[in-house]
């Protein structure tokens, strides 16, 4: 049997968990639109009959800026230790710069092959895909280069039978109907953060995290998390539209995590400063 670990690097928002869950063909890992949505190691796993590949979906790489930040770059930097290859993704509708090149530095001295993902082709002229492949193939001496749209599922296949390729004979590391290594707990308050941030702009989006207070058979209690009185009044809304909307679409998924109807209740609550307090970033699992 082939099992082994691969880490997903590149720059923030080049759509690294979007295609973590195309590969493991299902959710893993929760998306949005906006900069650093993954904030920890995540484990997605993908099973066939004979192998198991582990992606670790990393935070992107940036420059620390508050604890938070600095403890996201160390789970990058800790996540490097132990693979057997890396799943370097870019962004085709983006120009191949400065940030791409510097985590090139760091992933082709790691010893280990380099995949590189192309991503986001879809509805893009077959021109510009190759004028980028031939760019990010300067990067350095990678493995392969596949590009791909982790949004239509176009070239994951291919994608996904080049990295299961590399793997070593090993052990299944764990049960084969498990997507991923987060907790029910985990989960449930990341779907409630993902919704917030689909629903939010500007200044919210960086300043807010979501906890799980309490899960009981029929009711669970999710907090979400901000740092001043103004951005509490933006995540509840006039009459409370703006929390009532993020519940209603997070409850379908987090019924599917759970597997039974709840009843989702939302409270917004002021932290001052949380992302630079320790003691809470340990508590969100930060």
């Amino acid at each position: 049997m082939r099992s082994g670990f691969v880490a997903v690097a590149g720059r923030p928002n080049v759509g690294k968990s979007t295609l973590v869950n195309a590969l493991c063909g299902g959710k893993v890992a929760i998306v949005s639109d906006k900069p650093q949505t993954t904030r920890r190691r995540i484990f997605g796993i993908a099973n066939g009959d004979d192998w198991q590949l582990v992606l670790a979906d990393l935070p992107g790489f940036q420059r620390p800026l508050d604890a938070l930040t600095e403890r996201m770059q160390k789970t990058v930097d800790a996540a490097f230790e132990e693979i057997d290859a890396v799943l370097f993704v870019l962004s085709t509708r983006e120009r191949i710069g400065a940030g791409d090149r510097f985590i090139a530095s760091r992933v082709f001295g790691l010893g280990v092959p380099v995949v590189i993902g192309l991503n986001k082709v879809d509805r893009l002229k077959a021109g510009h895909v190759a004028q980028q492949m031939t760019a990010a193939a300067k990067l350095g001496n990678f493995h392969a280069l596949h590009p791909i749209s982790a949004k239509t599922g176009d070239g994951i296949a291919e994608l996904r039978d080049e990295l299961v390729g590399l793997l070593p004979e090993g052990p299944l590391y764990f049960p084969q109907e498990q997507r991923s290594d987060l907790s029910v707990e985990m989960q449930v308050a990341e779907l409630v953060r993902e919704k917030a941030l689909w629903l939010t702009r500007d200044e919210v989006p960086h300043a807010l995290s979501a906890e799980l207070e309490e899960i009981e058979e029929k009711v669970v209690r999710v907090a979400i998390l901000v740092e001043t009185e103004s951005q509490k009044q933006i995540l509840v809304g006039k009459g409370g539209a703006m929390v009532k909307a993020i519940g209603v679409r997070a409850r379908p998924e987090v019924e599917a995590v759970l597997g039974h109807p709840v009843f989702l209740e939302l409270r917004v609550k002021v932290r001052p400063k949380w992302r630079r307090d320790a003691t809470t970033l340990a508590r969100l699992g930060l």
